[in-house]
Parts: structure tokens; sequence; C-alpha cells
């Protein structure tokens, strides 16, 4: 069992910066995959960015060469920087974990993000 908490979500204005984090209650050492999705109301959930225990990451089209996504390993901890916001990046965001095999999903409980247009 992985329990995840995200935190840094907040309202911020277009073109600004956040820091979304994702602590886990155990060590992410051997997480084959940790990644974030987010959610809009009516919408499916939909990948952000992820990254694999070897440091391989991927993003979304619509994010990539504005969010950064990394693991600190030490800290149980994986961040997503986010810059250059925009109004369609207003979401729900949550961390998402996955280990095995057996290929097991665990969801933090999301965070909110808000950048108003």
């Amino acid at each position: 069992q992985v329990q995840l908490v995200e935190s840094g979500g907040g309202l911020v204005q277009a073109g600004g910066s956040l820091r979304l984090s994702c602590d886990a209650s155990k060590s992410i050492f051997t997480i084959n995959v940790m990644a974030w999705y987010r959610q809009t109301p009516g919408k499916q959930r939909e990948l952000v960015a992820g990254i694999t225990s070897g440091g391989t990451t991927n993003y979304a089209d619509s994010v990539k060469d504005r969010f950064t996504i990394s693991r600190d390993n030490a800290k149980k901890t994986v961040y997503l920087q986010m810059n250059s916001l925009k109004p369609e990046d207003t979401a729900v965001y949550y961390c998402h974990a996955q280990t095995g095999p057996p290929f097991t999903a665990y969801w933090g409980q999301g965070t909110q993000v808000t950048v108003p247009s």
C-alpha cells in the first residue's frame, strides 16, 4: 500500500508558476512509474507527466516545455514544476503511482490548480 498526498495547488495568474508536491508514505525508489494527471468537470482524467524509476520522463503535448516532473527518492516526493501557466491548465491535479508486478495503481486525493482567464 502506498498513500500519496498532494500539495502546492492554488490560484495563480496566467503566466505564473506553481510547484506541486506528492509525498509518498513509503520509499518510491522502486516504484515503477509516478505521474501527474489532471481532470476537469465532465472530462476524463488525462496524463500530464510521468517519470519512471530510471528517471525517464514523458509529457502531454500541451505541457511540454512548460512543465517539469522530477522525483527525490530520499524525500519520497515527486514534483511537478509548472511554468507559464494558462487558463486551460485549470484542473484538479492527481498524483499517481504504479507498483508491481502485479501492477497496482495508487492515487492521491488531488489538489486544485486555478488559472483565471
